[in-house]
């Protein structure tokens, strides 16, 4: 073993130790008595980051009590939801700073707000390792979207743990494991995933790790995980947020977002990330489309008067997970025509996604050479430079990168990277899906769709001959194929819920509808206030779906079909 890597075990398991995130059972009495939400007698859990900011512009708190809270919870809760990889070592130092730039005057929309992005995100003073101890230690500097939530005074506490590689490693996969980080675990039912890859952003956002958090999204890695952790998640239009200094899967179809527990900071973030990035052409195309300040669009009258669609077919089995979520997507179908929508819910309201077959080719050969690109550019000497180095680091390495195995990897090394042919799979996937969007909007004069983000959570597994059950059929519930693949935007809002366990209503539109997006999900947010706080559940059995009776015979069954699956591995979100 290499000196570099000695040492990054040794501080990369330190910081393990100090922030427990050693996979402990749940801390005894932590479901009958969950942690304290105030800080000096505010409710953070309940309260936005406009009113933070005008409490501590009225003196009520500071950006050091702030601080203080979020760090203790991140003790008190990490070893049960290890959620948290790393701690900035300036968080204290930062708050003091913001404090002292309010009394200076300074307004910054985030300024002293604490915010974990996701561990594939480079940031300044902490390691970017996408979970594997492949990068342990590796410390770029800021990414883009880094750097200019920092300029808008956000103080980045931590970085999320996440499904490794987000997701684009192995076949079958354990949905936020990573081997540096263990399993998350979601704080509903404690023994339930929490959906890949942005498990821990996820995780971080719904336990109030910190006030909101950053995930990535190839391909649900946004949505599922807001959905299973009832929070509010934006899959921005590719090019909205810089993908420079974000390791990657696909140039094509990457874009980190904000995860919160509500619209509002959700809206905050998303503006405070945007601009153009000299680094990421695509951010160019925003000129013109994109604002700093998207909370101007959240008003709670914003869906009086709008035509909103309703994609069923093909997002969830009607016969398997239908009895569970069609009743929450009518409370959801009630709720907008209560605020004055239109809802067009019928067979025409069926996004084409048949060019998806190529979707999952494509990725393969993009990752291949952007990943490479990545290693080049962002990580020093001695650290892997190759899809092919990872792929013999993991082989060398069987303790730290099991149970799990290189199926995607070596699946993605054994095409010729981003070639003619991986170009035509890509316009083969990318473009008719754009058009199938915009047909349907245009054909029922449509001002927005909505679909089911998520099933309910389904019991963690870590049998590396098995993996996620759920992972085997698409989710049961998936509608994020259609906003990833075709670059377009969905935001994803607590709807419902089964046995405890949350389940969300997207909103997905057309290229830069942001703003309309966002307003819809504020006005439905406001008018419905569906989510409850966490309360750290162990279990709740072992029912795939516990809203219905599941006889063993049938949950047998599908054991048995996932187990025939893995001759054709499936990727869950990423």
């Amino acid at each position: 073993m290499s000196s570099r890597l000695r040492r990054s075990l040794v501080l990369t398991t330190l910081l393990a130790v100090l922030l427990g995130v050693s996979g402990a059972a749940a801390p005894i009495g932590l479901a009958a008595n969950p942690p304290n939400t105030k800080v000096a007698g505010i409710d953070v859990d309940a309260t936005t980051i406009p009113q933070l900011q005008q409490l501590m512009s009225s003196h009520r708190i500071n950006a050091v009590n702030l601080m203080n809270f979020y760090l203790q919870r991140i003790r008190q809760l990490n070893p049960t939801l290890n959620a948290v990889i790393t701690i900035s070592p300036t968080a204290h130092a930062d708050a003091l700073a913001a404090d002292k730039a309010r009394r200076d005057g300074d307004h910054r929309p985030l300024l002293g707000i604490p915010i974990i992005v996701k561990d594939n995100v480079d940031t300044t003073g902490m390691p970017t390792t996408a979970g594997s101890w492949a990068l342990a230690g590796s410390t770029p500097g800021d990414a883009f979207i880094a750097a200019r939530l920092k300029a808008a005074g956000a103080i980045i506490i931590g970085k999320a743990n996440l499904s490794e590689w987000a997701n684009f490693r192995s076949g079958p996969s354990s949905s936020g494991w990573s081997g540096i980080g263990g399993q998350t675990n979601m704080p509903y039912v404690l023994d339930r995933n929490p959906c890949g890859s942005s498990s821990g952003s996820g995780v971080a956002a719904a336990a109030d790790l910190a006030v909101a958090a950053v995930g990535t999204e190839t391909d649900g890695s946004i949505v599922c995980p807001s959905g299973a952790n009832d929070d509010v998640g934006v899959k921005p239009t590719l090019g909205l947020w810089s993908r420079a200094g974000v390791v990657p899967i696909s140039a094509d179809q990457d874009t980190a977002g904000p995860i919160a527990r509500n619209v509002t900071d959700a809206a905050v973030l998303l503006g405070a990330a945007t601009g153009v990035d000299p680094h990421d052409a695509a951010t160019a195309a925003q000129a013109g489309h994109a604002f700093t300040d998207y909370t101007q669009f959240l008003n709670d009258h914003a869906l009086q008067g709008k035509r909103i669609g309703v994609w069923r077919a093909g997002t969830y089995d009607p016969s398997l997970t239908g009895p569970i979520v069609e009743p929450i997507l009518n409370n959801v179908i009630t709720a907008l025509r209560a605020q004055g929508a239109t809802v067009v819910d019928n067979t025409d309201t069926d996004i084409d996604v048949s060019s998806t077959a190529n979707e999952f080719g494509a990725l393969l050969c993009e990752f291949k050479s952007d990943i490479a690109s990545y290693l080049q550019t962002y990580t020093g000497a001695g650290y892997p430079k190759t899809l092919h180095d990872l792929i013999a680091f993991n082989n060398a390495h069987p303790n730290l990168e099991g149970p799990w195995n290189n199926a995607v990897f070596d699946a993605a090394e054994a095409t010729n990277g981003r070639d003619a042919g991986c170009t035509a799979l890509r316009q083969a996937t990318t473009p008719p899906l754009q058009r199938a969007i915009d047909t349907l909007m245009s054909n029922n004069h449509l001002d927005a769709v909505i679909a089911l983000t998520n099933n309910p959570a389904w019991p963690t597994n870590d049998d590396p001959n098995l993996g996620d059950l759920a992972g085997h059929f698409e989710y049961f519930v998936s509608s994020s194929t259609a906003a990833a693949a075709s670059g377009y935007p969905d935001i994803t809002v607590p709807a419902g819920y089964d046995a405890g366990l949350p389940i969300g209503i997207t909103f997905i539109g057309g290229r830069w509808a942001e703003p309309k997006l966002l307003g819809f999900a504020y006005d439905y947010e406001q008018a419905t206030h569906v989510r409850v706080p966490p309360q750290f559940i162990p279990t709740i059995g072992d029912a795939l779906f516990p809203g219905l009776p599941n006889p063993p015979d049938q949950v047998q069954a599908l054991r048995q079909q996932a187990t025939h699956a893995q001759r054709d591995p499936v990727v869950r979100s990423r």
